[in-house]
């Protein structure tokens, strides 16, 4: 999401909560696991008609 007060805010792909977490904790999906998740998403909004 960004970055404020030195630490980085995060938010599941799917929604959800937001929470704060420290830079050096955080590390990027590859591109495999971002299109993973990414297909995990588009089908449960296909099941729930979205």
């Amino acid at each position: 999401m960004g970055e404020i007060g030195g630490r980085v805010q995060m938010r599941p792909m799917q929604g959800g909560i937001e929470w704060d977490a420290m830079p050096d904790k955080v590390v990027a999906l590859s591109a495999r696991e971002e299109l993973s998740e990414r297909l995990a998403v588009k089908n449960n909004n296909s099941r729930v008609g979205l």
